[in-house]
């Protein structure tokens, strides 16, 4: 138990600094990794090369897909696409249900997409529709986030329930099936009526990712160039992802598809295309877009930071080894095998941030229970993406990616994005347990 009470302290001083001293997040997720990390017993070199570890691989996989994500969203802003993207579907769903247009974009770009990605990409839209309807920005986002989070956990062909499912020897279609009956009550409680009750929650975004000034209807783009520019990377993911089930594994134009459908390649291109659609098609010229894109990537200098310092802590904690303490603690509890591996997943994605490696922890863990039980391993995938949905918090960079682009509080951080994740992990649980009724 001490290291899990080490784990606390923690995340109490990392809270401590940040809401009491008001020292930046930044430097705050740094002091608060040595500190853990020497009192789990790591030696001060492997704690120091820890963080280096957890800020590279962080933004290694991040840094390219933020930078290109803000681009895309800041070409498309300037050139008036998230305007007329924004103004038809409002239009067409009106301003009382223009929660469930949100939706329905969360869900279409979250399936092929890991999170991160689909957040940089609908933000600008998120934003748009906020300003054009005057209605809050907490009611407009949080829908469309919780979206893209339940298929993050949930659905295949996302790579995180899809790894699960292979370990499981899931259906991957009854996974997707029974995934979209549980997510659809989640999203709906978790984003939908959550959202409204957070009207005491005032977000302050920075400047640069609200569109204060909308073009001319005689210079904004189309709607279906703006959309196909918007979505582009969502396109191209998918699309490579479907060519793999009818592609032999070693054919050349699969590695081709491959190589398109990976998400940075798919957002640099996108960016390429969008300088085209959304710049010179507009009249202006290359010095000016490239002047746009370089004010787009410093915007998010300090956010790059804070979400690198994020992946420092979880990497301590996964170095030290707490995360094998907890995964141990929790298997000697005696629950449904359905309950206990959404348990297990819960409280490793607690310790340690990641939804990724708390649903792959608790999925090996419980691996043996799914012969000697008879559960249906499909359910089983779902009760693990749930679990690993449980409680975002300081040490996830999801938690921080909300809090810097919406401009918010540590509090109000976690009483909007971190309760919703709690919400539709919760929510989760219980329609695989509706489900295992009647399957």
């Amino acid at each position: 138990m001490v290291p899990i009470l080490i784990v606390v302290c923690g995340v109490l001083l990392l809270l401590l600094l940040v809401v009491v001293f008001k020292l930046s997040a930044f430097f705050s997720l740094i002091i608060t990794s040595l500190v853990v990390g020497v009192a789990l017993g790591m030696p001060i070199s492997d704690v120091i090369g820890s963080i280096e570890q957890g800020m590279g691989s962080t933004l290694g996989s991040l840094a390219l897909i933020l930078g290109f994500g803000v681009m895309l969203g800041k070409l498309i802003a300037d050139g008036g696409g998230v305007h007329r993207i924004s103004t038809v579907l409002i239009n067409a769903f009106g301003i009382k249900n223009v929660q469930w247009a949100v939706v329905l974009i969360g869900f279409a770009v979250g399936i092929p997409m890991f999170y991160n990605v689909g957040f940089v990409i609908l933000v600008p839209f998120v934003f748009a529709i906020a300003a054009q309807t005057k209605l809050p920005l907490i009611y407009v986002g949080l829908p469309m986030l919780a979206s893209l989070s339940v298929t993050h956990g949930y659905l295949p062909p996302h790579p995180g329930p899809t790894a699960i499912g292979t370990l499981y020897h899931a259906d991957m279609g009854l996974t997707l099936i029974y995934g979209i009956v549980v997510a659809i009550p989640a999203v709906i409680v978790g984003g939908v009526l959550f959202s409204w009750t957070l009207k005491g929650i005032y977000p302050n975004p920075p400047a640069q990712f609200m569109q204060a000034d909308m073009p001319s209807d005689e210079v904004v783009p189309g709607f279906w160039i703006s959309l196909l520019t918007g979505l582009l990377p969502v396109l191209l993911i998918a699309i490579a992802s479907g060519f793999t089930f009818v592609l032999p594994a070693d054919s050349a134009a699969l590695r081709v598809m491959s190589f398109i459908g990976n998400p940075i390649i798919a957002l640099l291109i996108s960016v390429f295309v969008a300088v085209f659609t959304m710049g010179i098609a507009r009249g202006k010229t290359m010095q000016a877009v490239m002047i746009s894109l370089e004010e787009a990537v410093s915007s998010i200098a300090m956010i790059l930071f804070i979400v690198g310092a994020a992946g420092s802590f979880k990497e301590v904690l996964v170095d030290s080894g707490v995360g094998d303490h907890i995964a141990a603690w929790a298997g000697r509890l005696s629950f449904s095998p359905l309950v206990l591996v959404w348990a297990i997943a819960a409280v490793i994605r607690v310790a340690l941030g990641s939804a990724t490696v708390a649903g792959l922890m608790a999925a090996g863990i419980v691996l043996p229970l799914i012969e000697s039980t008879q559960t249906s391993p499909e359910l089983m995938v779902l009760a693990t993406g749930a679990g690993s949905l449980m409680f975002s918090h300081v040490n996830d960079t999801g938690f921080w990616m909300f809090k810097e682009y919406f401009g918010l509080s540590i509090r109000d951080t976690i009483l909007s994005w971190s309760l919703m994740e709690s919400i539709v992990s919760v929510v989760g649980l219980l329609g695989v347990l509706l489900l295992d009724i009647y399957i």
